[in-house]
């Protein structure tokens, strides 16, 4: 996780991130409210078991995103990590060398390669990320939804890299009575050890959406579909992750107080659900706590 130390809403982004919203703030006031809710999470976190490593922002380049890492970098087995073309100008900024260096001393475990994507961008070609691709890490399934940030060729290059079966779609949302792609997969669908949250509503080809749901089924994923308005609440943008005594499985409140009774119910049977307050940062930065982290295996 990236603590940040000049969090804002990012003009370059807004374009093609729907969920983004403006807050009359100043720029003191939402930086603050950032870091409180960021220092909440951490405590929560570890107050649950979860191993988190924190590095700090700089306040040179400006990175008002930086406290989305998943975009950028993503750790696999054997050693191996992916760094990622992405859209934005200044959201390349936040790639550093410094943190895998960290991960490494923290973790103990032996960085054996770097697999670069970045090369992309000369092309405006991007994939950003793990906020592009869900990975089914168990049955090597990587799902994606193709958008202005998740480019179909350098995806299946990546499933190609890391043996991964592709599976792509279109995911849409309605913004003013039209139909857009949605930013990120991770919006939309989340993959949990023997379940999937997903928005099935938002991917309007049949033929798509049946594909999807094979997939999932096949790996062995119980199904809980959301509404394209838990969507936009964040419900879809949830991480799996093991504490000390068990699964947990992370949500931002707002994610939370949108779901059913029954479909927590079914969550709640696998995992115990941390729910945190990320208000300032889901509003201005268009993302939510899955965003914020960048899993290590």
């Amino acid at each position: 996780m990236v603590r940040p130390v000049a969090f804002s809403e990012n003009e370059q982004t807004a374009k093609s991130n729907h969920f983004q919203q403006s807050m009359v703030l100043s720029p003191k006031v939402i930086q603050e409210k950032a870091l409180a809710e960021f220092n909440s999470f951490v405590v929560q976190l570890t107050n649950v078991g979860v191993k988190v490593l924190v590095i700090k922002d700089t306040m040179n380049p400006q990175t008002p995103d930086s406290i989305f890492p998943n975009n950028w970098i993503s750790f696999h087995e054997g050693g191996i990590v992916a760094v990622y073309p992405m859209e934005a100008p200044n959201r390349r900024k936040e790639r550093r060398e410094d943190v895998i260096a960290f991960v490494e001393s923290q973790t103990g475990v032996e960085i054996k390669d770097v697999v670069d994507y970045t090369s992309a961008e000369e092309d405006e070609v991007y994939l950003e990320g793990t906020g592009s691709v869900i990975l089914d890490r168990v049955h090597k399934i990587a799902y994606c939804a193709e958008s202005s940030r998740s480019d179909e060729e350098l995806f299946i290059e990546f499933c190609e890299d890391f043996d991964y079966d592709p599976v792509l779609f279109k995911a849409n949302q309605d913004i003013n009575g039209k139909r857009k792609p949605i930013y990120h997969t991770n919006v939309m669908l989340c993959i949990g050890s023997d379940f999937a949250v997903v928005c099935l509503d938002a991917i309007d080809d049949k033929k798509e959406k049946k594909n999807v749901v094979q997939h999932l089924k096949k790996s062995g994923k119980e199904i809980i579909a959301i509404t394209e308005i838990q969507m936009h609440s964040f419900a879809g943008n949830m991480l799996e992750l093991q504490g000390e005594s068990g699964a947990v499985l992370v949500m931002s409140k707002q994610a939370n107080e949108s779901l059913t009774a029954a479909q927590l119910f079914k969550l709640e049977k696998r995992a115990t659900i941390l729910a945190v307050d990320l208000k300032t940062i889901e509003t201005l930065g268009g993302g939510s706590a899955r965003c914020m982290l960048a899993e290590v295996f």
